[in-house]
């Protein structure tokens, strides 16, 4: 049988000649040390899995995660535009504000015609600055659907996959309104 070839050890790093092909570690400390982190990382993998399996169904995060994807795909469809309120371009931070609000609305959270890019100032320090939004929405869209965004809707009763589905959805369109963008540029 032919001597085996020197390894290094899998924990300190030392060079060893193992005593079988199979050996990773150059003694027991170490094969040990080796055995409690494989062991560890089972564990933090398994607690992983757990907290996904938790979260796939989990109504409120599903809802947040949709939100935040909505959010950014409506602040990359109106990126180069000026906030729909006050119609200045600055250079702080846009929010994708919603003419009719998700607490009075819940119906019209994920319809595009509701949310445009709008800056922080008008939608946090003034309330969405709804008296500068109505007219300059109409000017964007059109009175008809603006009169339709008033109107009443069906209430819309979402489940964890919906939200999951919705989430998915407006990734994609992200991804496809990125790709467009860097095809033009």
């Amino acid at each position: 049988m032919k001597p085996l070839k020197p390894k290094k050890c899998r924990v300190c790093k030392f060079e060893f000649i193992p005593k079988s092909s199979l050996q990773i570690a150059c003694n027991m400390a170490c094969a040990i040390t080796y055995a409690q982190k494989k062991q560890a990382k089972k564990k933090d993998k398994a607690i992983k899995q757990q907290k996904r399996d938790f979260y796939a169904n989990d109504k409120a995060f599903r809802a947040k995660a949709a939100q935040k994807a909505f959010n950014a795909f409506i602040r990359a469809r109106d990126k180069g535009q000026p906030c729909i309120s006050c119609q200045r371009h600055h250079n702080g931070q846009y929010h994708a504000g919603h003419f009719k609000t998700i607490g009075a609305n819940p119906e019209l959270r994920f319809e595009e015609l509701n949310c445009h890019k709008q800056c922080a100032p008008c939608n946090n320090h003034l309330s969405g600055n709804i008296a500068n939004y109505r007219p300059n929405l109409i000017e964007k869209i059109g009175l008809e659907k603006v009169e339709w965004l008033e109107g009443p809707h069906e209430a819309n009763r979402y489940t964890a996959q919906d939200y999951k589905a919705i989430e998915l959805h407006y990734k994609q369109k992200l991804k496809e309104l990125e790709s467009e963008s860097t095809r033009v540029a």
